[in-house]
């Protein structure tokens, strides 16, 4: 990627997230399909100052959906999970 504003697409908001981030002290983020782990990596540290320890990413698969007699599907999406240095948060997410 040229740019690492163009790495981090937007914050992942659902229970799920909001319970990782409790327990673990992890972020996740959709990305960009085409980042790998230290681009992720670098793009959350120098976009919100916090020390990163581990990234896991993972894809999730766009459903198929009706619209009247045509079968469209969603796009797949690329999903970060952010683990932080103990004592580091992202005030983002409002947490």
């Amino acid at each position: 990627m040229k740019y690492l504003e163009d790495v981090l697409i937007a914050p992942v908001i659902s229970e799920k997230s909001y319970d990782r981030i409790s327990d673990s002290n992890s972020y996740s983020f959709f990305v960009h399909t085409k980042t790998d782990k230290p681009q992720i990596k670098k793009a959350v540290e120098e976009m919100f100052g916090v020390k990163v320890l581990r990234v896991n990413t993972m894809y999730r698969k766009g459903k198929k959906k009706r619209f009247g007699y045509i079968i469209g599907q969603q796009s797949t999406r690329k999903i970060a999970i952010v683990t932080l240095a103990e004592g580091d948060t992202i005030e983002a997410f409002g947490v």
